[in-house]
């Protein structure tokens, strides 16, 4: 079976493909499907958000497609930036340091800082059919950067799983294990093997 992947995130298309791997599900990114196009995230939720973009690459390939939409859900700020976490500052050329300073100034100050991750997966066939797949890791925002590793808010998310360590400070290994895409992408795989066993 074929899957394109609605993205050209090199570092998704791996984790996908590692996951996927022994389902015998060959994953291809949206480029490599001959699809240039950007899918405008109109949704008010990740779950909205990534039917929107499998959706459209099943709808303009006759194909399966997956896509994911994640983010930062902060306690103190009321759940944002979630799915804005790309475009958190509201200046699209910004980049993660950027990100990362803009959130810790929000934070200056308050005691609660809870938050997790949240990644949604969404699976279209041509037939109309839907799969869906969530995964959340939770922790706290520290109170400042640690760590190159992994990339957005990585450096500044203390995750609950690694008592006093930052995602940034994780190998990759470490992070996929209990990341939020991680488990949504584990718990997707059993969805999909399922309903492949279903339609043989």
């Amino acid at each position: 079976m074929k899957l394109i992947l609605a993205s050209n995130n090199a570092a998704k298309l791996e984790e996908m493909r590692e996951i996927l791997n022994g389902l015998g599900v060959e994953v291809v990114s949206q480029r490599e499907a001959g699809c240039f196009f950007e899918v405008e995230e109109t949704g008010t939720s990740f779950e909205e958000n990534a039917y929107l973009k499998a959706a459209a690459v099943t709808k303009a390939t006759g194909a399966a497609a997956v896509a994911d939409d994640s983010g930062l859900m902060v306690e103190a700020l009321d759940g944002a930036p979630g799915i804005y976490s790309a475009r958190f500052t509201g200046n699209p050329t910004d980049n993660d340091e950027d990100r990362n300073a803009f959130l810790l100034r929000k934070l200056e100050g308050v005691q609660n800082r809870r938050a997790k991750f949240v990644s949604c997966l969404c699976c279209t066939f041509p037939n109309g059919d839907v799969l869906r797949a969530r995964g959340e890791m939770h922790g706290a925002i520290a109170q400042a950067p640690r760590g190159n590793a992994g990339f957005g808010y990585d450096p500044l998310f203390l995750s609950d799983d690694y008592a006093g360590r930052t995602n940034g400070e994780l190998a990759p290994g470490e992070k996929n294990a209990v990341s939020h895409r991680g488990r949504a992408l584990r718990q997707f795989a059993e969805e999909l093997e399922r309903y492949q066993n279903a339609h043989k």
